[in-house]
């Protein structure tokens, strides 16, 4: 049976499955019930300077699907509201009583030395195993100074993690902001400032929907709304491209990296974790489904690695990095062509109207003297751009399949169509 058990920049963990910092790991009592329900560590939700931040009511809003179904959420509750004195005792207790488990504290202070200067020794009392640098907060924190306000900074970034390297033994994390254009640059100023890890992403700034009859978004405060941080499944594509950015940046490659935005499944976990992610932090399906959707993510990332013979979550970290590239670099002479199996088709015609409205009119629509409907693919007009593929209700019914060229790979910088194409010597 696989082995889930990791060690992330020297943390150990019975598994790759963390709570990240949020409500659900806001206590001792929540984050008991978090082990024993079987999840791997815990990121204990950010602390702060005393007096704790005040929070508003309500906090929450969200985007729906079919069904009710919570596509993206949506939150613009701030840091801990309770004690520092509180926090750091009931992180000291829980470490005790769970050795085996990972323990992060996330933090965040002002910009000034001697605020983390006095905190991070009461942090590393506690026993925890490692810190987590705020940085990404979006909604409260940053209009006081932190937050995504440091994470957008790249100076910042470098200069707080170094602080916090200066006064404390403990691996830090900084946790990056997606708010911002090129996650590369406050990645690289981490590791620059001497951060074992970096965690993403954050909340993304967001207004999910509004209240048309009052004339305000949701949550409602009053009369009143703000920017939340959104998160949740809409969020994972994000989340997935900026992880991928970091590890296979030649600055940054190699940084230990622990992946959050939109994790629901184990598919998802593996997903982030073969993008180069060597833990990853749950939030938001815990908050819809309970702590105990852990087992599920455990019990499929086992079976998946027996299935593909990987052993250990080391083997397969980072094994999707190399085939991610630039675009310039994809195979120019590479094609393929929508089929269409007809005995699963259903002749609903979604893949024709698709085509046809919006797309390369490469689907004929066929109809028979009986009435009958009959989808097939034109082969010399389709570029295979998947549009059918997709919006087809039929899993598998209409598939992407190679052609044979004959031509070897050719990317865009080699292309003879491309003005700026780099013409061999």
């Amino acid at each position: 049976m696989a082995d889930l058990s990791i060690e992330f920049c020297g943390i150990k963990s019975p598994n790759p499955f963390w709570l990240a910092s949020a409500p659900p790991t806001d206590k001792a009592y929540n984050v008991v019930r978090a082990f024993e329900a079987g999840w791997g560590g815990v990121v204990w939700k950010t602390l702060g300077e005393d007096p704790a931040a005040v929070n508003v009511s309500s906090r929450y809003s969200a985007l729906y699907g079919k069904n009710r179904e919570v596509i993206g959420f949506n939150n613009i509750e701030l840091i801990t509201d309770r004690s520092l004195e509180i926090n750091l005792r009931e992180i000291t207790q829980v470490k005790k009583d769970w050795p085996d488990r990972a323990m992060i504290v996330s933090l965040m202070l002002p910009c000034e030395e001697a605020l983390w200067a006095e905190i991070l020794p009461k942090v590393e009392a506690t026993g925890a195993d490692g810190i987590e640098l705020n940085f990404g907060c979006p909604h409260g924190m940053p209009e006081r100074g932190m937050g995504a306000a440091v994470g957008q900074v790249p100076e910042y970034v470098e200069m707080v993690t170094r602080w916090c390297k200066t006064y404390s033994k403990l691996p830090v994390i900084v946790k990056l902001t997606p708010n911002i254009t090129d996650v590369r640059k406050p990645a690289r100023a981490a590791k620059a400032g001497g951060a074992d890890a970096v965690s993403l992403i954050n909340t993304i700034n967001s207004i999910t929907h509004l209240d048309l009859d009052r004339m305000v978004a949701l949550p409602i405060v009053g009369n009143a709304s703000t920017h939340g941080g959104y998160c949740g499944a809409a969020v994972k594509p994000i989340a997935l491209n900026m992880v991928a950015e970091i590890a296979r940046d030649p600055e940054t490659r190699g940084l230990p990296i622990s992946g959050i935005g939109g994790i629901g499944n184990w598919r998802d976990a593996a997903e982030f974790i073969a993008l180069g992610a060597g833990s990853v932090q749950v939030c938001t399906a815990a908050m819809l489904h309970g702590f105990r959707i852990v087992e599920e993510m455990k019990d499929g990332l086992s079976r998946w690695m027996d299935e593909k013979g990987y052993t250990s979550i080391a083997e397969f970290s980072g094994k999707a990095v190399p085939n991610t590239t630039d675009w310039k670099y994809l195979d120019m002479n590479y094609q393929v062509i929508a089929q269409i199996d007809q005995d699963k088709c259903i002749k609903c015609g979604k893949c024709y109207v698709a085509c046809e409205d919006t797309s390369h009119q490469s689907i004929a629509q066929l109809i028979d003297a009986a009435g009958v409907r009959r989808y097939e693919v034109i082969e010399s007009e389709c570029v295979g751009c998947n549009l059918c593929e997709i919006t087809c209700p039929v899993e598998a019914c209409i598939t992407m399949v190679p052609q044979e060229t004959g031509k070897a790979y050719m990317n865009w910088t080699q292309d003879p169509r491309n003005p700026r194409a780099e013409v061999p010597g």
